[in-house]
């Protein structure tokens, strides 16, 4: 398995009417929290700990809901909120 990142459910419900550009900026900073964190947990599989539960980012245009899974080498985003305009 290789670390990776997903919206969930899905990208068509979590995404749903938000900008292009403000999207590009969250798939910009899921990307590196997906490196950052495949460097923090170098054997993802076998991490025993507990997961570190959700956490926010702030990118241009809003933030977003997301969690760090080591055993799945999985970040999962749960929800993007686009600042309104």
């Amino acid at each position: 398995m290789t670390w990776h990142w997903e919206y969930v459910p899905d990208e068509e419900t979590v995404a749903a009417g938000a900008p292009p550009a403000f999207l590009a900026e969250v798939e910009k900073k899921a990307d590196e929290l997906v490196r950052a964190a495949e460097a923090l947990y170098l054997h993802g599989l076998a991490y025993e700990g507990a997961d570190e539960g959700a956490k926010h980012a702030f990118v241009a245009g809003g933030f977003f809901v997301y969690m760090i899974t080591p055993r799945s080498e999985l970040v999962t985003i749960w929800q993007i909120t686009p600042d309104p305009m």
